[in-house]
């Protein structure tokens, strides 16, 4: 798909990448929002994105974490239990109208069940259960939320509580959101498909799981979602078609059916106008770079890791690639030393940056070796 010519002695690699689409930008009327492609980090759609904004359920995705990481080192297993105190019971709900998974005070519940509980019924009891036993109170594993998220980099997150009831202190970034779903997704892929179960009974009650991405798209598989009268309807929402993942967070919008459209159609528009394209391979030759008063004349450059890059499908043809170095590169090489760059320019300003690594080592000339070449620099010049 790619040729690269040699154009100079700073070496440079021209591109014509041609491809045609009728993509357009999106716009949504969610108030926040974040899509991103799982395997490149790429943002395809950033609005308010570090946004600190009142997460509501959506947060109890770092409960889940909290629970995740425990099943996965082994401090718990899906077979323990749990006991709900009158406290979880009660600030948990008891009604229908409530996030509720009905719980009994005073029983004893599987941890299985709880994680149902909090992913498919959003179940506030289940949350408070899930930290109380965990950490002792409620408080306390708001103090353990704030030191994971911490760990993990979400730098816009705040936690007070477990459930995501209204708090001043309850925040979350659509980024954030959005970087706790591929972290779910990758860390713990034998606990993710509680995400995906559409319905789940407890005490003879059935409720279904409230992603409307799971009935409309039958490639969704995650996560979760959130409401309160403050924050407006949410969505954290991942799907995988043909290989590729995309992970969205929308929030702020006015209706559970303007969740459920717009979700579907800024998913659907992720798929549709972008891809995932390979540059190169990791350790694949990108060119060759001149090495003057060495025992080798040239030698092949490479990436260290793949070049993968998320690109919307009719921005292709102003994808332009080039290799940046001072000619010629000394020697002696060390193998895998830093001798280049790779630029990819994508338009509008968009340029990314790539170290390019000698696959060679290179022995410095000897004093007769180097006479010779030293003549013709004289002589002739460089070349």
């Amino acid at each position: 798909m790619f040729k690269n010519k040699l154009i100079s002695q700073i070496s440079t690699i021209a591109l014509t990448l041609v491809i045609s689409s009728n993509a357009l930008a999106i716009e949504t009327k969610a108030k926040q929002a974040v899509l991103m492609d799982y395997d490149t980090g790429e943002y395809i759609l950033k609005k308010e994105h570090a946004k600190k904004m009142a997460p509501a359920s959506m947060s109890k995705l770092m409960t889940v974490y909290m629970v995740f990481e425990r099943l996965k080192d082994g401090r718990l297993s899906l077979d323990d239990k749990f006991t709900v105190s009158e406290n979880a019971w009660r600030k948990g709900g008891t009604t229908s109208g409530s996030s509720t998974m009905f719980l009994n005070p005073n029983s004893k519940v599987r941890v299985e069940d709880l994680i149902q509980g909090v992913i498919t019924q959003s179940g506030n009891d289940a949350c408070i259960t899930v930290a109380e036993n965990i950490s002792g109170s409620e408080e306390d594993f708001a103090d353990e939320m704030n030191k994971k998220a911490y760990e993990l980099g979400l730098k816009n997150s705040i936690f007070a509580n477990s459930t995501g009831w209204p708090d001043e202190n309850q925040k979350m970034s659509p980024e954030d959101l959005a970087k706790l779903g591929k972290i779910l997704i990758k860390e713990f892929p034998d606990y993710y498909h509680f995400f995906s179960i559409k319905k789940f009974t407890y005490n003879k009650i059935t409720q279904g799981n409230r992603n409307p991405l799971l009935y409309r798209m039958r490639y969704a598989d995650g996560f979760k979602t959130g409401h309160t009268e403050s924050s407006g309807f949410g969505l954290v929402g991942s799907a995988k078609k043909d290989g590729r993942r995309l992970v969205m967070v929308l929030n702020g919008m006015s209706s559970l059916k303007e969740r459920a459209s717009e979700s579907e159609r800024v998913m659907r528009w992720g798929f549709r106008e972008f891809d995932n394209y390979t540059f190169f391979n990791a350790g694949e030759k990108v060119d060759n770079v001149k090495i003057w008063m060495g025992d080798k004349k040239e030698i092949p450059v490479s990436v260290k890791d793949d070049v993968i890059l998320t690109i919307q499908k009719n921005k292709l043809s102003d994808v332009k690639l080039s290799v940046k170095y001072k000619t010629p590169v000394s020697a002696p090489i060390t193998k895998d030393q830093k001798l280049a760059e790779l630029k990819i320019d994508l338009g509008d300003g968009d340029v990314r940056k790539f170290d390019l690594l000698a696959k060679e080592k290179v022995e410095k000339l000897g004093f007769f070796g180097k006479i010779i070449p030293s003549i013709k620099y004289l002589v002739f010049g460089a070349k």
